[in-house]
């Protein structure tokens, strides 16, 4: 996967909204002001791109388990709630990396408060 079709994908998503909060190097998705995908734009250029995603931590320990190689504790991130998603290797395809960017948004969005829930509803 390309970083713009991961972009083009995230944008798409009700409520999102991408800036640039801690430097101009980290790219990062928001649904209400929660953040729910970053992507840091260097490793991209170096040729090694990664997302970090929310997710579960019983479901990030066994992403890691199953995918060692592929996805981790989030770099920079609570290694709890956040995995780093090598894109792009041997064992994920691009419909699996959608799958961890819905699980992301969707647990995002599950905390959100209910007020918060019924203006996304709006959009």
């Amino acid at each position: 996967m390309e970083i713009d079709e991961i972009r083009q994908y995230c944008l798409k998503k009700p409520g999102t909204t991408e800036s640039f909060p801690f430097d101009q190097q980290t790219l990062v998705f928001k649904v209400m002001g929660k953040m729910y995908a970053l992507i840091g734009l260097e490793k991209w250029e170096a040729g090694n791109p990664s997302i970090n995603l929310k997710c579960d931590p019983e479901k990030a320990i066994e992403l890691r388990e199953r995918y060692p190689d592929e996805i981790y504790g989030g770099y920079h991130m609570s290694k709890k709630h956040w995995n780093t998603v090598v894109i792009n290797g041997p064992h994920l395809t691009p419909k699996q990396i959608i799958h961890f960017i819905n699980h992301s948004y969707e647990l995002v969005v599950s905390k959100l408060t209910k007020k918060q829930k019924e203006e996304l509803n709006k959009l």
